[in-house]
């Protein structure tokens, strides 16, 4: 496995590796979810490619950017587990050289909503940092996850726009055996908090019964049975539930497939994210209980 720090050199080893290459961007502090992108990387391209990034222009002023929790050595030995050929970990200055003044600026309710209204400008961060890394690996394939519901309808959204020749594989949210989406801000739980987080999947679960309960209601009922579960848990404080389009990330005015439910939760300090997602053709994407994944 091959780590490169630095933008001359990972365009020189682009220049040696064979294709299809696949890219699994990340930010560290690696868990089960993060390897699931990468065993689909795996079977699918000729070179993965992971990279190492905690991306300071998607941080505001007041989160967690100096506390976000890293451990480069135990991420590399997991990377090499896992069969991954290049880990890029260039630093901040690295990537936002003294003078740089150029971002991919998302706009309309894509950005605007959901996320976007809690934290402004991260997805301009988002789409920015995963530009450079596209035109600085030129991957065919690109994998995220389904947790990040919000930021893969941006970079999706992005691909469009710019007719970038990168094809995106989003794959399922893995969560714990309780229901807990794994996330590297997981870390930050204490015992206490962290054995009432799963009332983010108690919840959407309860969305997802009251939507198919009441499939032409209003998207409320839906959010209200969400709010209720959470009301539950002494510990959670809800900061919302939503009902909206996976695409253009409007609220829904009736309940229709495709959707996302989506809810943000505070427990203690820590703010966390989920969302179960209904496609199309009427199958839903709840996730994978980690017992369940191989």
């Amino acid at each position: 496995m091959r780590i490169v720090r630095t933008i001359h050199e990972i365009e020189y080893a682009r220049s040696q590796w064979s294709g299809p290459v696949g890219l699994v961007p990340t930010m560290g502090y690696l868990h089960e979810g993060h390897l699931s992108l990468f065993q689909t990387a795996r079977a699918e391209n000729a070179t993965v490619v992971a990279s190492i990034f905690v991306n300071p222009t998607q941080f505001g002023p007041n989160e967690d950017l100096e506390r976000y929790p890293r451990n480069l050595e135990r991420d590399l030995h997991m990377l090499a587990a896992a069969g991954v050929d290049v880990v890029f970990t260039p630093t901040a200055s690295e990537m936002y050289p003294p003078g740089f003044t150029t971002f991919v600026e998302p706009q309309g309710s894509l950005v605007e909503q959901g996320e976007g209204a809690s934290r402004p400008n991260h997805f301009r961060g988002v789409a920015t940092v995963v530009l450079k890394l596209f035109q600085l690996i030129q991957p065919q394939r690109a994998y995220f996850g389904q947790k990040d519901a919000q930021q893969v309808a941006v970079i999706t959204r992005m691909v469009r726009d710019l007719n970038l020749p990168v094809t995106l594989r989003v794959r399922p949210t893995v969560r714990e055996a309780d229901g807990l989406a794994m996330s590297s801000r997981n870390s930050y739980l204490e015992p206490a908090t962290r054995a009432a987080a799963p009332i983010l999947y108690q919840a959407l679960q309860a969305g997802r019964q009251a939507f198919e309960a009441q499939p032409t209601s209003n998207p409320a009922a839906v959010m209200q049975a969400m709010a209720e579960i959470v009301a539950q848990e002494p510990q959670a404080h809800l900061d919302y539930t939503e009902v909206r389009d996976a695409e253009t990330f409007l609220p829904l005015e009736r309940l229709q497939a495709p959707a996302l439910l989506l809810l943000a939760v505070r427990l203690g300090s820590v703010r966390l994210i989920d969302n179960f997602a209904l496609h199309t053709d009427g199958t839903w994407d709840t996730g994978i209980l980690s017992s369940q994944h191989t």
